[in-house]
């Protein structure tokens, strides 16, 4: 009798035990299944998640912990705050105005040189600003003879005014960056129109090189001075005052600088078609 009622409480053990485990085996597939991101590869390093009895997937990690990248960590160190200081208040130490009319007139100097000396198509007004040297001094072409175009392949300077500067004239347009080849006869200078080829534009275009480092230069020289003269306007004055007002001035001057590469870019791309 006792055997006829033990069968069945067996039976009955046996079959809880079994939808236990396949309880428990559905409940860690359901955990696991919304863990299939690359986070879960950030997961600390040495440290192995449970297995889930039954099944080969992982558990979730209770914590993620995510680390910067090293040129997320290098970008972010090269972020600097930019100061921005009132002149007005830095006026005993220096003139900040001074400082930036003078990095702007490199600006307007270099894109000067651009329009005068690079010019890819000759025309009489691309001459106008060509400097001759004579016993009297440096003058623009256009201040001692008369340019004009008498047709597309020809240039014409009347000297007529100013015949003691024919020589000089001619050697300037000689010297010049145009690449230009004068004939004088008499007083008249004839200048033919050059052909536009890839190694006259190719010329250009390093002559253009040259006027933006120049340009830099002249940069490097503004914001020397001006450091120079903050430095000597030490006394009276707080350290973190003397490194901002540092600061300000390197700012501004590779800002300029950047200008001056945009400046160049533009017309090498013009140059070079």
């Amino acid at each position: 009798m006792s055997f006829t009622l033990n069968v069945p409480f067996c039976l009955f053990t046996d079959m809880a035990f079994n939808h236990l485990s396949l309880l428990r085996r559905l409940l860690c597939q359901t955990l696991v299944r919304p863990v299939q991101s690359p986070l879960a590869a950030t997961s600390r390093v040495g440290v192995r998640p449970p297995l889930c009895p039954g099944t080969s997937h992982l558990l979730a990690p209770a914590s993620v912990r995510l680390y910067a990248t090293k040129k997320a960590k290098v970008k972010a160190k090269g972020q600097s705050a930019k100061v921005n200081i009132n002149s007005a208040l830095v006026e005993d130490i220096i003139s900040l105005d001074e400082v930036k009319e003078e990095m702007t007139s490199v600006l307007a100097g270099l894109k000067d040189e651009f329009t005068r000396n690079l010019s890819i198509r000759t025309s009489p007004g691309a001459l106008d600003h060509i400097v001759v040297a004579t016993q009297d001094g440096k003058f623009p072409l256009n201040q001692l003879g008369q340019i004009s175009m008498k047709s597309p392949q020809l240039i014409m300077i009347n000297m007529s005014s100013s015949p003691e500067a024919t020589e000089a004239a001619t050697r300037a347009l000689r010297l010049s960056s145009m690449n230009l080849n004068p004939e004088v006869d008499g007083t008249i200078i004839k200048v033919p129109v050059p052909k536009v080829t890839r190694e006259h534009r190719e010329n250009l275009a390093k002559l253009a090189k040259q006027f933006g480092n120049k340009a830099k230069e002249s940069l490097r020289r503004v914001r020397s001075n001006a450091i120079s003269q903050v430095k000597k306007a030490k006394e009276g004055h707080s350290e973190d005052t003397i490194r901002l007002v540092e600061k300000q001035i390197q700012q501004m001057s590779e800002e300029m600088a950047a200008d001056v590469d945009k400046q160049l870019a533009a017309k090498t791309k013009e140059l070079l078609g």
